[in-house]
C-alpha cells in the first residue's frame, strides 16, 4: 500500500464571524502519496495557499484534519521532514544569500554543507555572496526553493517555485522537481503553468471557490486521445470510418471527421481508406490540454489565442 504524506479530511478555513465570515476551504480531502508529483490547481482566490498554511500548520483549520507524514501538521517533529516555500520567499536584504540560509541551517541544526548544496542545485552558488536585496525577482525566487530543499526533507511544498524566472531557468526548474521525485523525495507544486504541470505532475487537485473540485492523475483528467480526419471524398470516407470505429464513435465538423479512436487506431483506419480507394489528406492525433481541462472545470473561458489553436 503507498504511503500518504499528505491527508486532509473535510479541511475547512472561515474567516471572522456572522455576517462578515469568508469561507477560504470548504470540506477538502485529498491525498499526496510518496514518490510523487503532485500538481494543486487553481484560480486565483481559489483557497490554495490557505490550505497549504493547514498543511504546514502555519494556519489552524476551522474544521477537518490534516495529517503530513502520518502526524498531525505543525508538529516539531514533523515540520523537521518539510521543506517549503509559501507566498514567495521572505529573507533579510542586507544579508548575502548564503549568509540567509545559513540563518535558516543555524535554526534547524544544519551545517554550512547543506547551504552550499542547496545553493548549487538552484544554480545559485555563483552569487551567494551578493546582497538579497540586489537579487533580481526570479533570483529571490530560487533562494527561496533553496532554502525548500536545505536538509533533503522527505516532502517539499512549493508555492509558484517559477515565479520571475526566465523560460531557461523555468526549464531548470521542471528538471530539479523531476530528480527531487525521482530520487524519492515528495512534491506538492501549487503553479499557474498548466503545460508544466501537466509534463512534470503525477497527479493533480483542482480547487475552485475553496472546494477540490477533481483528484485525479493528469492522464485521467485529460481523458483519452481522439483522431480527425480530413479525407476525399467525404462520403466515402464517413462510411470506412463508421466501419471501423462504429458510428457512435464518428462525428462530421465541417469538413473533417472526428473519432473516438486512440492513435493506436490510426494505421489500420488509414489501410481501410486507402484499400477503398480514400485519398487521406490529414490524420491527427487531438489531445486535450491539461489548461483546456482547467478552463471547464473552473468555468473560466477559455482564452482566444487557445481557442484559435484548437
Amino acid at each position: 500500500m503507498t504511503e500518504l504524506m499528505v491527508q486532509t479530511e473535510g479541511l475547512t478555513k472561515r474567516y471572522g464571524r456572522g455576517d462578515h465570515s469568508r469561507l477560504a476551504v470548504d470540506g477538502v480531502s485529498m491525498t499526496v502519496r510518496r514518490g510523487e508529483v503532485y500538481g494543486f490547481l487553481g484560480p486565483n482566490g481559489a483557497g490554495k495557499t490557505t490550505t497549504l498554511r493547514m498543511m504546514l500548520g502555519l494556519v489552524r483549520p476551522t474544521a477537518g484534519s490534516v495529517s503530513v507524514l502520518g502526524r498531525p501538521a505543525g508538529r516539531p517533529d514533523v515540520t523537521a521532514r518539510v521543506g517549503a516555500l509559501v507566498e514567495g520567499p521572505g529573507f533579510y536584504p542586507y544579508l548575502s544569500g548564503r549568509d540567509n540560509l545559513l540563518v535558516m541551517a543555524r535554526y534547524r541544526g544544519l551545517g554550512e554543507a547543506a547551504v552550499a548544496d542547496a545553493l548549487e542545485r538552484v544554480d545559485l552558488a555563483s552569487r551567494g555572496a551578493d546582497r538579497f536585496k540586489s537579487y533580481s525577482l526570479g533570483m529571490k525566487q530560487r533562494l527561496g526553493v533553496a532554502s525548500a530543499l536545505m536538509g533533503d526533507p522527505e516532502l517539499i511544498v512549493l508555492d509558484e517555485p517559477t515565479n520571475g524566472l526566465d523560460p531557461a531557468g523555468m526549464a531548470d526548474m521542471r528538471a530539479l522537481i523531476v530528480a527531487l521525485a525521482r530520487a524519492g523525495q515528495t512534491v506538492l507544486l501549487s503553479s499557474h503553468l498548466l503545460a508544466e504541470v501537466q509534463e512534470i505532475c503525477d497527479r493533480v487537485g483542482v480547487i475552485a471557490d475553496g472546494r477540490l473540485l477533481r483528484e485525479s492523475t493528469v492522464a485521467d483528467l485529460r481523458g483519452h486521445a481522439s483522431l480527425r480526419l480530413r479525407a476525399e471524398p467525404l462520403d466515402r470516407a464517413l462510411a470506412v470510418a463508421s466501419r471501423v470505429a462504429g458510428d457512435d464513435a464518428v462525428r462530421l465538423e465541417q469538413d473533417r471527421l472526428a473519432l473516438d479512436l486512440p492513435a493506436a487506431a490510426a494505421p489500420e483506419l488509414v489501410r481501410q481508406l486507402v484499400a477503398d480507394q480514400v485519398d487521406v489528406l490529414e490524420l491527427a492525433v487531438v489531445e486535450r490540454t491539461l489548461e483546456e481541462v482547467f478552463f471547464e472545470m473552473t468555468n473560466h473561458p477559455i482564452p482566444e489565442t487557445e481557442e484559435a489553436v484548437r
